[in-house]
């Protein structure tokens, strides 16, 4: 297809090196053909960009999660922003399932940067018209963007494999901190059971001090659940403190999964009976191969959204 010509205001999908399967997943949904672009290095490791089908006037989504190696993909998705500008599409939507440095949302010491916000300024700065993003650590970063963001969230997803795995027994849903409460009160409605959160203590980043419950999860399934799961270091000790505070049985649910550095050994000697997870990071295999680790597309939410914003229908319904 290359060079061909492209019908004005035409959906196409492209994809970064970190999202190509999830992106391949949304075009069979979608029922159209994965953009042809290519993504290679220099020999110094310079990125280097090539978009092989016409864009003229077209409505392009790229699909690109920011997960690791995060600063090589953002900047893949910067070039491939840039390259789509340069190439007159009519629109370009970054489709970044998993939004990295949004942790950083705000300053939490002096001379800190609010990096979150600097992510915001360079895709609007490299060409973004419109940001769809899934489950952000923190609602307020679409107040970073002056331009629309879309902040899907993977309710609709999760809630099924947490019905079927709690077997009928009574809920609770925890939230492993204070900041979660929103989160956890969502699903808890949902799922007609009692919430409960965990005050917990941070020495410092990535270690977990002192976790204390409140709320009653005995005799209880309890369902810990997350935005993300990092090094599970917080995942794990909430799945104990909850299984010593008196319930039946713990699982987890998190929409990302980060899983980094010593998470996979933690989630294997942990409480956990189960813990699901969504496919916004492409899963290693060593995730895969846990027994307790479940992986849920996101590819119909995303596509459905996608093919919302072409049509410039209401996407409001897909929130909740």
């Amino acid at each position: 297809m290359s060079g061909s010509a492209v019908a004005r205001d035409a959906l196409q999908v492209f994809a970064g090196n970190a999202s190509r399967g999830l992106a391949e997943n949304i075009c069979k949904v979608l029922g159209v053909e994965l953009g042809a672009a290519k993504v290679r290095r220099f020999s110094d490791g310079e990125i280097f960009i090539e978009i092989d089908d016409n864009v003229r006037g077209a409505d392009v989504f790229v699909v690109q999660s920011t997960s690791s190696p995060g600063n090589d993909h953002i900047m893949e998705l910067l070039l491939l922003l840039d390259a789509f500008k340069r190439a007159s599409a009519k629109r370009v939507t970054a489709v970044i399932p998993y939004y990295g440095y949004a942790r950083q949302d705000r300053k939490v010491a002096p001379r800190v940067p609010i990096s979150a916000k600097l992510v915001a300024d360079l895709l609007e700065t490299a060409g973004a018209s419109r940001v769809m993003t899934m489950e952000l650590h923190a609602g307020q970063i679409q107040g970073f963007f002056n331009i629309p963001v879309d902040n899907l969230y993977a309710n609709p997803i999760l809630l099924p494999g947490i019905i079927e795995a709690v077997e009928g027994l009574p809920i609770a849903v925890v939230s492993p901190d204070a900041g979660g409460v929103e989160r956890a009160r969502a699903y808890a409605k949902r799922l007609d059971s009692s919430l409960a959160i965990i005050d917990k203590r941070r020495a410092k980043p990535n270690q977990v001090e002192e976790m204390r419950i409140i709320g009653d999860v005995k005799d209880c399934a309890a369902i810990i659940v997350d935005d993300l799961i990092d090094t599970a270091g917080t995942m794990c000790k909430a799945a104990e403190a909850v299984m010593e505070a008196g319930a039946s049985r713990v699982m987890a649910a998190a929409t990302h999964g980060v899983l980094s550095g010593p998470a996979m050994e933690r989630i294997a000697a942990s409480a956990l009976d189960s813990l699901i997870i969504t496919d916004t990071i492409a899963p290693r295999p060593d995730v895969l191969a846990e027994p307790r680790m479940t992986v849920v597309p996101v590819s119909d939410l995303m596509a459905e959204a996608i093919r919302r914003i072409h049509e410039e229908a209401s996407i409001s319904s897909l929130f909740v």
